[in-house]
């Protein structure tokens, strides 16, 4: 159980990450009238240590919160790879035994989405329609 709890922004402008949705998104009800998209994206990095051969992998997870419209979270799915645009926040806190704790939320201003996720039943994402562009491409290209 979280004790202690303190919210600690960070004075910060506009930041934007990229990284791939861990699980679907969960929409909650704060109030009446207000609803907030949770999700949760994994970021992806390497670095070759000082005198070492092979790449260390690291993962960085960072909570999100998008209070700009519920209706999103139809798109964001787990395996979606998104650009995010917003500000980061630090929550630290004391745990049961007095330990100190921390988390990263990123509070998302706008969202991008880069990749759909491959799935074998497409249905479970909304429908695209894509525009038809044979018509408007000539054969015969010059490159």
């Amino acid at each position: 159980m979280r004790k202690d709890r303190k919210n600690t922004h960070l004075k910060c402008c506009i930041m934007e990450i990229s990284g791939r949705i861990t699980k679907d998104a969960v929409t909650a009800k704060v109030s009446n009238d207000r609803e907030v998209v949770n999700f949760s994206i994994a970021i992806n990095d390497s670095y070759r240590p000082k005198g070492a051969e092979e790449l260390k992998k690291i993962v960085t997870y960072i909570d999100c919160s998008y209070w700009m419209g519920s209706k999103m979270a139809q798109w964001l799915k787990k395996g979606t790879v998104v650009e995010l645009f917003g500000r980061i926040g630090l929550n630290v806190y004391n745990n049961a035994e007095g330990k100190a704790l921390g988390s990263l939320t990123f509070h998302t201003s706008n969202i991008k989405i880069l990749v759909f996720p491959k799935t074998e039943n497409s249905s479970s994402l909304p429908a695209v329609q894509k525009k038809n562009t044979d018509q408007d491409t000539p054969d015969d290209l010059p490159f």
